[in-house]
C-alpha cells in the first residue's frame, strides 16, 4: 500500500484499508465476513483513522497484508509530520 492514496499528514487506516480491497478486486462484504463482522460495521471502521490491533490482525490475514508495517513504513518516511514531538512521553 503507497500512503500517496492517502493523507499526506495522518496514516488513515480506513482509507488504507479501503485501497488495499480495490486493489485486491475483493468487496466489503467479503471481508466482513472473513472477519465476523457486520457490513455496516466494517464501514464505520474504515471511516475512521484509527482501529483497534485485534481488528487490524484480522484484516491482516483475511487480506494477507501488512498493515502494520504500511504504518511504520509511512512513520519512517520523508511524509512523517515533522511537527510531531517524539519525546512527549520522556
Amino acid at each position: 500500500m503507497d500512503h500517496k492514496e492517502t493523507s499526506t499528514d495522518t496514516f488513515h487506516i480506513g482509507q488504507a484499508i479501503k485501497a488495499e480491497l480495490m486493489k485486491q478486486g475483493r468487496s466489503i462484504t467479503w471481508l466482513a465476513q472473513q472477519i465476523g463482522y457486520t457490513r455496516e460495521n466494517l464501514y464505520k471502521i474504515m471511516r475512521r483513522k484509527w482501529i483497534y490491533t485485534d481488528v487490524l490482525f484480522k484484516i491482516c490475514d483475511a487480506l494477507d497484508y501488512d498493515f502494520f508495517k504500511a504504518c511504520s513504513d509511512w512513520r519512517n518516511s520523508p511524509s512523517y509530520p515533522k511537527s510531531v514531538n517524539k519525546n512527549a512521553n520522556p
